[in-house]
């Protein structure tokens, strides 16, 4: 059944504030509206108090930057980007003015949780920015390509060179202070997270489902943990069984298991749950891509390739290529029915680069 989240109204005056406690029960109901594939609803919860209060802020950002991420359109970028700088002074101006607080007050015991809070916002905000500065760069790169491709060689080098020592710099430090790289710990650390019921519960969820079924495989760290991902997914497929995430995340399992049927199935029942994200189709589409592809079927593998090459700005060069490479498994007869040219397809690649 879907989760249906009841909350409660605040009167609102000049002179009031969000407290913890609701700013946090609100963001778990936006969350869940996500979830549920209403994402607007989810953005006019936070809007009115994102300026004001921390979770707000944490809660509004995160889904522009997600839609940001997903789109790579210039606009949904420099929004986010200008939501995720102002979330930034939300959660700085809730620091220093509980510090104010803590030191007029008797009993501060309060006001140093609100201030931890502020401290796990603000640096979740910080991910975020980084994240986001990345898609910024590399859209800014992909824009201006045709412009001056001398100056992009000299941007793309010199950001490469800063941020090889930059990281080294980053590493060293995070060592000197106690942090380390251990992969073993970190997931520990998510399972943890994800076997609580606190609002951050299903972000460690989706970050685990996330590295046992793209990251361990991509990266070659090993076959991932099949048998766990489909027990982190279990209970959310109960809640959320209409969730285009959701939805994404078991047809992604079924890939892996082979069962290609199964995972088409549910990759179309993700495309038709929602129509407002349009990239989570793109996805999808991917996805099919592939699926069709292990059967060798170059037709429908070669619609779902034609389809991200028309819609999707994430990477056409890849999406070109993908078409082209499709299209050479097939017959001469059924390329001229599609209109294509296979060398020019294949020539275009680097144009898109």
């Amino acid at each position: 059944c879907v989760c249906v989240c009841v909350c409660v109204c605040v009167c609102v005056c000049s002179a009031c504030q969000m407290d913890l406690q609701t700013a946090i029960q609100e963001t778990q109901c936006a969350l869940n509206l996500v979830l549920n594939n209403k994402f607007s609803e989810a953005l006019d919860l936070l809007k009115p108090w994102w300026r004001d209060s921390m979770y707000h802020a944490l809660g509004y950002s995160s889904i522009l930057v997600m839609q940001a991420t997903m789109t790579f359109e210039h606009r949904d970028i420099q929004t986010a980007m200008a939501t995720i700088k102002e979330a930034l002074h939300t959660c700085q101006r809730k620091t220093e003015s509980n510090i104010t607080s803590s030191r007029k007050s008797l009993c501060c015991v309060c006001v140093f949780a609100e201030e931890m809070h502020a401290e796990i916002c603000y640096a979740e905000c910080l991910l975020q920015k980084a994240t986001l500065t990345f898609v910024q760069v590399r859209n800014f790169c992909c824009c201006f390509h045709l412009f001056d491709e001398n100056m992009i060689s000299f941007i793309k080098g010199g950001i490469k060179i800063r941020t090889s020592y930059q990281i080294y710099k980053i590493l060293r430090l995070l060592e000197f202070i106690g942090f380390s790289g251990n992969r073993g710990f970190g997931l520990s650390q998510l399972r943890e997270g994800a076997s609580s019921h606190s609002l951050r519960s299903i972000l460690c969820a989706l970050t685990l489902l996330f590295y046992h079924t793209y990251v361990s495989l991509i990266l070659g760290t090993g076959e991932g943990n099949l048998v766990e991902a489909e027990a982190l997914l279990e209970p959310y497929q109960h809640k959320y069984p209409k969730g285009s995430i959701i939805l994404f995340y078991s047809a992604r399992i079924a890939t892996l298991r082979g069962n290609f049927e199964k995972a088409r199935a549910r990759y179309e029942e993700c495309i038709s749950s929602q129509q407002e994200w349009k990239q989570i189709h793109h996805l999808c589409y991917w996805e099919l891509m592939w699926t069709h592809s292990y059967q060798q079927e170059w037709q429908q593998a070669y619609r779902y390739a034609d389809l991200l090459c028309k819609e999707s700005r994430w990477s056409k060069a890849i999406y070109v290529y993908q078409k082209a490479a499709i299209l050479s498994m097939m017959s001469e007869e059924e390329v001229k029915k599609t209109g294509e040219n296979i060398v020019e397809l294949f020539r275009s690649v680097c144009l898109h680069i």
